[in-house]
């Protein structure tokens, strides 16, 4: 492992939130990733206030188009809406990250605690109802009269709910073992410079075997929900492709959307954070400090490709959709008629004998 010395110069201003140890194996050895933590620090806020922008805007206009004009008494519609509830759960989490890779976490630790249960709540739940929602896509197509596709609104609430515990039970070890530390390589050139600041994290405090345990349960989350969507839609796919079949070109494109763009927004922060925990064991290779390096640039830059998929949800299962788009021109319009029409009934005086004067 590359040796670096310990000057002011090379201690850095805040952490990852993921990987807060810097790959220290003693106090004499350590491994600082100044250019690493600047690049997260300067890149990755501006990008999930840009995702909190747009999941807000998209996710609430899905909710309400659902409220206002769809039967939430489908499994479809329960789906989506689901969907989009953990998805603004998700993003919630997102400006609390931002401002933490810029200053590191000066909210508490019961802050701590929360900000991580309630992000990994809507994580779990998103990938969770997009896999169900996925498989009553596939039994609508391929098994039509199946008991499954019941409209029954019980059917539709009691899967809402097992799901939602799934994900709450999930996110658990977020709330339990995440607290607020200290960085272990700032505590050492603190105790060499006593002007030296320490910054304080929102990570794992010494519970290496839960980090690892969230690790490959994410792992494990995204593997079994990859293999369902990528299996359902191949069949879905090959059902609409077949000669009798009168399914339009950009029905076929979306699916293949949604497939690819599943396995490239997820796929690599996956592979990233796998790859982060061979670095936790000491592994061979993995305890040299370029490839650590490379790999926490991989974990930054795959973090925020992934995190933008819940702005990308509504716009492959929402706003592609014709009934949706119609429902949307016609919540428009209705907000500019009300706009337009206390304009037009204060912009004119109306007697009782029907004769109109404008006051302009």
């Amino acid at each position: 492992m590359t040796v670096q010395p310990m000057t002011n110069e090379t201690l850095p201003d805040t952490t990852d939130y993921y990987d807060y140890d810097n790959q220290t194996d003693n106090f004499g050895d350590i491994c600082l990733k100044k250019n690493v933590i600047q690049f997260g620090k300067a890149v990755t806020p501006v990008i999930f206030i840009i995702v909190v922008l747009f999941s807000c805007v998209g996710n609430s206009l899905v909710l309400w188009v659902l409220v206002k004009y769809e039967n939430l008494k489908s499994l479809t519609n329960t789906f989506l809406l689901n969907l989009a509830l953990s998805d603004l759960i998700f993003t919630f989490g997102l400006p609390f990250w931002a401002y933490y890779y810029m200053y590191g976490w000066t909210l508490g630790d019961p802050a701590c605690k929360a900000v991580n249960f309630v992000f990994y709540t809507g994580y779990y739940s998103s990938i969770i109802f997009l896999t169900v929602l996925t498989v009553h896509r596939y039994m609508a197509v391929v098994h039509p009269m199946s008991v499954v596709m019941s409209r029954k609104s019980l059917h539709c609430y009691a899967t809402s709910i097992v799901i939602w515990i799934i994900s709450l039970c999930a996110a658990i070890p977020q709330a339990r073992f995440n607290s607020v530390v200290s960085n272990s390589v700032e505590i050492f050139m603190n105790a060499q410079n006593s002007d030296t600041n320490v910054a304080l994290l929102c990570d794992f405090d010494g519970e290496i075997n839960w980090k690892l345990m969230s690790t490959y349960m994410q792992n494990s989350f995204f593997i079994i929900a990859f293999v369902i969507i990528a299996f359902c839609y191949s069949v879905i796919l090959g059902r609409l492709l077949r000669p009798t079949s009168h399914t339009r070109k950009k029905t076929v494109q979306l699916i293949l959307f949604i497939v690819v763009f599943f396995f490239l927004g997820w796929g690599p922060y996956n592979v990233a954070i796998f790859l982060d925990s061979l670095i936790s064991w000491g592994i061979g290779p993995f305890s040299n400090c370029e490839l650590s390096e490379s790999i926490d640039y991989l974990m930054y830059v795959s973090r925020m490709v992934a995190f933008s998929h819940c702005c990308l949800n509504p716009v492959f299962y929402v706003f592609m959709g014709i009934k949706f788009r119609n429902h949307l021109k016609k919540m428009l319009q209705t907000f500019c008629r009300k706009n337009i029409e206390p304009h037009n009934r204060h912009s004119r005086l109306i007697y009782s004998n029907g004769e109109e004067i404008s006051m302009y």
